[in-house]
C-alpha cells in the first residue's frame, strides 16, 4: 500500500475546497478543510501539508491538513459507517478538533447535526462509534492546545516548519527568540528565517 504522509513544495494555487501543491514539478490537488485553506500562505510560498491518500472505487484522492490532530480525527471520522471523506472534511471545516471531540464526548447529536450532510442518524453513529476512542488517541489533549493563545500556535507552526526545513532544535529556538507577539505564523516564520540568514 502506497502512503503519501505529507507533501512539501510550493503552493501553486487554491480553490474553495482544495490546494494545488507543486512538488518538484508535479502538481497535486489536495482537498482540505476550509479553515486550513485559509491559513495557507500566499501563492509560490513553501508549504508542508500532512496528507491522507484515499483509494476507492471512485478513484484516488488526497486529503490534507495543517495539524496531526486533524489527520487523526479525519481518519477516525471516515471509519464511521456512513461518513465519507467529504463529510469528514465538512466536519473539520465546521468545528475545531477540540469542539468536535467535545461534542462527541458530550453525545451532542444536535450540535453534530450542524455539519453539512450530517443528519440525526449519522450524528448518532458518530457519537456511538467514536465515543471513548478519541481519548485513547490522545485527542482529549486538544483542550490544552486550543486554550493556549494564538501566539503559541503561530510559534508552534513556525517551529514545525523550520524543523522540517532541516534546522536543528537549537537553531530554531534561537531564531524564534523574541519573535513578534500576536504575529501570524508566516510573519513569525519570516522573522525566524531572517535571523537564521543573519547568523
Amino acid at each position: 500500500v502506497v502512503m503519501i504522509a505529507f507533501l512539501q513544495g510550493k503552493l501553486a494555487g487554491r480553490t474553495l475546497s482544495s490546494a494545488y501543491i507543486n512538488v518538484a514539478g508535479v502538481g497535486y490537488e489536495v482537498f482540505m478543510p476550509v479553515s486550513d485553506l485559509a491559513k495557507l500562505p500566499e501563492e509560490n510560498s513553501e508549504v508542508t501539508v500532512l496528507t491522507y491518500l484515499q483509494v476507492s472505487d471512485a478513484g484516488i484522492a488526497l486529503y490534507g491538513y495543517n495539524r496531526e490532530e486533524e489527520k487523526v480525527l479525519f481518519q477516525k471520522l471516515i471509519g464511521v459507517s456512513g461518513v465519507g471523506p467529504k463529510m469528514a472534511l465538512a466536519a473539520l471545516s465546521t468545528f475545531t478538533p477540540q469542539a468536535l471531540a467535545d461534542a462527541v464526548a458530550a453525545q451532542d447529536t444536535a450540535l453534530l447535526s450542524k455539519i453539512p450532510g450530517v443528519g440525526k442518524k449519522t450524528a448518532s453513529r458518530i457519537v456511538l462509534e467514536l465515543k471513548g476512542s478519541l481519548e485513547k488517541e490522545g485527542l482529549n489533549l486538544f483542550s490544552q492546545e486550543e486554550s493556549t493563545s494564538t501566539v503559541s500556535a503561530a510559534l508552534q507552526g513556525a517551529q514545525e516548519a523550520l524543523l522540517s526545513m532541516g534546522f536543528t532544535s537549537a537553531e530554531v529556538d534561537l531564531a524564534l527568540k523574541n519573535a513578534p507577539e500576536n504575529a501570524s505564523e508566516s510573519k513569525v516564520l519570516q522573522y525566524a528565517l531572517k535571523r537564521l540568514g543573519n547568523s
